[in-house]
């Protein structure tokens, strides 16, 4: 029975996750459910528009030329980055992947590339790649590394016609679209070649050639070539997973899709108005301040409690969360930043059970919070404690026992075909965080 079970669940998933034109591997299928119960990475927005202290879009919104742009990476030495200290603050911060800019809209490539000069070896006086040294810290201590990757340039003259943005900076009005297609391509080549196991790229800036067909969201102006690159990315490493940035549904050849600052389903902050939830992994993006890149005007910081329980909602909605740092000029992490993760590592320590290796549980999610389940038990986060009982819809499955995850107390419960209602027991008092009920079903 138990190998009937495993068959059934296998076929299940390689149907929910089938795309026209794209099978995913054995070791792709293999990456994509690790990557679920992974279920909270550290994002890292990083390069030489941290000088400006003005975020990553810098470039473009002060309409900054090229030919003064490219000024940047003669005064770029981060001589304070220290790999060890990135990946052990996200390790103890229970995250369990990074995914980090290998190059961002400005074009500038954060490692060696040999394909071009524009990067942090050739054109800064630090002169060393920042992602080998990362990549061979993830090996040492046990985290998978991601590579965000732009698709648009606002730097290579080739990325031509220009899209929405990267306007007015000094660029020719000529350009052979296809050879910065090959450009890109040989680039991505270069990351999964030389930096060992990768464990995906993440995409963004597809939108940028978007022909707003609104009966038509995936309609572009130019054509990307999506299925060229990302059969090419598989090629090279059929494990390593494709996401893509776009706010629309999934293309085939993509093994996880994102959220950008929204929970699946929602459209808070206006992203994911053309998004369709997908039956693919799923993750959603999130600043730990109000920007991306380094900021130094910013600080509106989100609190420890807002952040944890973005995390919970994240897991009740089977999404991973992947949340950001933008790291200052000489490589140093934010004091604030490293404190609040400090904490959430603290949380994830002691509850980490009821978010790693589950999925989006039995209860939708309410304003009150949100459930995870994992194998017989589920587990009912209570963000908004209304009051000493709990009334929550109806579960397929009869629960045996009821007990506070974080004292095994035991609590009361009622359940019927019309639903169920928990009765907090006396003495605990809500925790001001995450209530979180563990169900034996």
């Amino acid at each position: 029975m138990r190998i009937l079970s495993l068959l059934f669940a296998s076929l299940f998933l390689s149907s929910a996750w089938a795309q026209p034109g794209y099978q995913p591997t054995a070791e792709n299928l293999t990456a994509r459910k690790t990557f679920q119960d992974d279920k909270f990475g550290l994002f890292i927005h990083w390069g030489v528009y941290s000088l400006l202290s003005s975020g990553e879009w810098v470039m473009n919104d002060r309409q900054i030329p090229v030919h003064d742009y490219e000024k940047l990476p003669a005064f770029f030495n981060p001589t304070a980055f220290d790999a060890k200290a990135w990946v052990s603050m996200a390790k103890n911060a229970g995250m369990k992947y990074i995914t980090i800019t290998s190059k961002h809209h400005d074009g500038f490539a954060m490692y060696d590339s040999k394909v071009s000069d524009y990067d942090i070896v050739d054109r800064t006086p630090y002169k060393k790649d920042v992602l080998k040294a990362l990549a061979d810290e993830c090996r040492a201590q046990g985290i998978k590394l991601f590579f965000y990757h732009s698709h648009l340039d606002w730097h290579s003259p080739d990325y031509y016609p220009r899209g929405r943005t990267g306007q007015n900076l000094g660029r020719p009005d000529s350009g052979d679209f296809n050879k910065y297609l090959t450009y890109m391509d040989t680039q991505l080549t270069e990351l999964l070649t030389n930096y060992g196991p990768i464990g995906g790229i993440w995409f963004d800036g597809w939108w940028d050639q978007q022909a707003g067909d609104k009966a038509d969201p995936r309609k572009t102006k130019l054509d990307w070539h999506l299925d060229r690159t990302y059969s090419l990315i598989h090629k090279l490493q059929p494990a390593t997973l494709i996401g893509n940035n776009h706010h629309v549904a999934p293309f085939p050849g993509e093994d996880f899709q994102m959220f950008e600052k929204d929970l699946p389903g929602q459209n808070k902050t206006g992203f994911s108005a053309e998004s369709e939830v997908s039956q693919l992994p799923l993750e959603t993006c999130e600043t730990m301040n109000g920007a991306w890149g380094f900021n130094i005007n910013d600080r509106k910081y989100k609190s420890t409690k807002d952040l944890i329980q973005y995390l919970v909602k994240a897991a009740g909605h089977n999404a991973n969360f992947l949340l950001n740092v933008g790291p200052m000029p000489d490589g140093r992490i934010q004091p604030e930043f490293v404190k609040t993760l400090g904490e959430m590592g603290q949380w994830m320590q002691q509850n980490g059970e009821t978010i790693y290796g589950t999925r989006g549980g039995p209860v939708a999610a309410h304003d009150w919070g949100v459930s995870t389940a994992k194998g017989n038990k589920v587990y009912v986060h209570i963000l908004n404690w209304p009051d000493k009982q709990l009334s929550i819809p109806a579960v397929s499955g009869k629960i045996k026992s009821a007990r506070l995850f974080a004292d095994k107390h035991p609590v009361k419960v009622s359940q019927s075909a019309e639903g169920i209602v928990l009765t907090m027991p006396a003495a605990p008092a809500a925790d001001a965080i995450d209530t979180i009920v563990e169900l034996d079903m």
